[in-house]
């Protein structure tokens, strides 16, 4: 699955995670720590959409 940032775009996809900011590939949206903000604009989660 991918989830798309409302704001600025940036696009978190669970096969690839973000490893720059320590998450694995393979974590799951819902998985994410509760405060994991988008790295371009800083928003939380609950700005993001599924794409």
């Amino acid at each position: 699955m991918k989830y798309v940032c409302d704001v600025c775009g940036w696009i978190y996809d669970e096969e690839e995670g973000y490893p720059e900011g320590d998450i694995a590939p393979g974590t799951k949206f819902e998985d994410l720590p509760d405060d994991f903000e988008c790295p371009l604009c800083s928003v939380g989660k609950d700005q993001f959409s599924q794409e």
